[in-house]
């Protein structure tokens, strides 16, 4: 049975640069969802690191 009332999980948006648990702002200025607080707190990190390595990823593919 699906649960009838799921976490909306944990937010973080850049237009006000705060940490949100559910639908707050609009989805365009959040990044997300996030298991928890702390995860969502550091979401421009985590972009940042991602960024990098797919970055990184698409280099060395192009030096076959």
């Amino acid at each position: 049975m699906a649960d009838s009332k799921p976490d909306p999980g944990w937010f973080y948006c850049t237009k006000h640069s705060t940490v949100e648990h559910g639908d707050v702002c609009r989805a365009a200025d959040r990044l997300g969802p996030y298991p928890d607080r702390e995860t969502a707190s550091r979401a421009l990190e985590i972009a940042r690191e991602r960024t990098a390595a797919w970055d990184k990823a698409e280099r060395d593919w192009g030096d076959d």
